[in-house]
């Protein structure tokens, strides 16, 4: 009787083991285009100012994991519960972890400040868009459209309207008229996606996204001496990466810094200082008096208005440091024209 109890819990192990989720994915990515897409093969999403984030659940534990593979669930730790809430034993949720101002339009800097501050606060929401695993299923290979169904279903067994859990809601057809609505709602953009596309992890042409805001992620590579009554710092000098992997200068950024936001980069600036200049390309006629370089190494979001003739940021303003991507991934966005006839990502398997 015994020997038989033994090999029961045996296969139920077995069974439930092969039932678990992956540890690791990586995330689907989104290429940017010069105009949403037209006709009924997309629906479109307006685009969150916050953290990309898988939500890992593996009997009943909750993981938060970043679009590079770091745990931020201690982190978002008030977020744990509310997904432990979800009745499934194993699944996988892709979406955006966000902070909503009093318009209910996300703001990365009210993002920052929330997870500076003391524990206790509940000011995190978490919209999801996608559904990758669900108890013993990879759903990767299956239509997006089918996917968000099964999502849309998951979400709505919380039954509760205050939950910070919540399902990112789509809008199907023209992208012209929703990226309308996007800019009267003051929105960074939007974000496009094939109705019919599996997911595939990495950057491909079934997701793209239009900007209205212009910003993008930039790597700190010095700063310049305060000025008048500013602390600190007087501005950070910015660049991003090339395909040979040098740190091309794009410029400065001198406003969007709290106080707080100045006494904390500068404390941080301390431990990467050095007498090198990381840019493979500072212009000359910029005099390096009164600069600190630093390693290459802290990523900051900017937002700005367009890009000089010389490759330069114009009215850069600065939103926050970004720690989910690293700063040898940072390069420039720019802007494609899409595909004309039906545009696919390379079928890759899921990794």
């Amino acid at each position: 009787m015994r020997l038989r109890e033994n090999r029961r819990q045996r296969d139920e192990k077995r069974r439930v083991g092969d039932l678990r989720p992956p540890k690791r994915l990586s995330v689907q990515l989104a290429t940017l285009v010069e105009h949403a897409p037209m006709g009924k093969a997309w629906i479109h999403e307006f685009k969150f100012d916050g953290y990309r984030m898988l939500c890992r659940i593996d009997d009943h534990k909750v993981e938060f994991i970043s679009r590079n593979g770091k745990s931020w669930t201690d982190r978002l730790a008030e977020l744990v519960p509310q997904a432990a809430r979800l009745p499934v034993t194993n699944a996988i949720l892709d979406g955006e972890v966000v902070v909503l101002d009093e318009h209910g339009v996300s703001n990365f800097q009210a993002l920052q400040n929330a997870l500076g501050d003391a524990p206790g606060r509940s000011r995190l929401t978490y919209y999801v868009f996608d559904l990758l695993y669900l108890e013993g299923r990879d759903l990767r290979d299956e239509p997006l459209h089918e996917r968000r169904l099964q999502l849309q279903s998951l979400l709505r067994k919380l039954r509760s309207k205050s939950s910070a859990i919540r399902f990112s809601e789509h809008i199907a057809g023209s992208g012209a008229e929703v990226e309308r609505q996007a800019c009267q709602a003051g929105l960074e953009g939007i974000v496009s996606k094939r109705a019919d596309a599996p997911y595939r992890a990495g950057r491909g042409t079934d997701w793209v996204k239009s900007k209205y805001r212009q910003g993008q992620e930039f790597v700190i590579g010095g700063y310049t001496n305060p000025e008048r009554s500013r602390e600190g710092f007087g501005a950070l000098l910015l660049g991003y990466h090339r395909a040979d992997g040098g740190l091309t200068y794009a410029g400065r950024v001198g406003t969007g810094f709290a106080r707080e936001t100045l006494r904390t980069l500068t404390a941080r600036f301390a431990d990467l200082e050095q007498q090198r200049n990381p840019f493979t390309d500072f212009p000359r006629d910029v005099s390096p008096r009164g600069v600190h370089w630093l390693k290459p190494q802290l990523v900051a979001q900017i937002e700005f208005s367009n890009w000089t003739t010389d490759g330069l940021l114009r009215q850069a303003a600065f939103q926050g440091l970004r720690t989910d991507k690293p700063a040898q991934a940072v390069t420039r966005e720019r802007a494609v024209a899409l595909p004309a006839g039906k545009p696919r990502s390379p079928r890759k398997k899921p990794s």
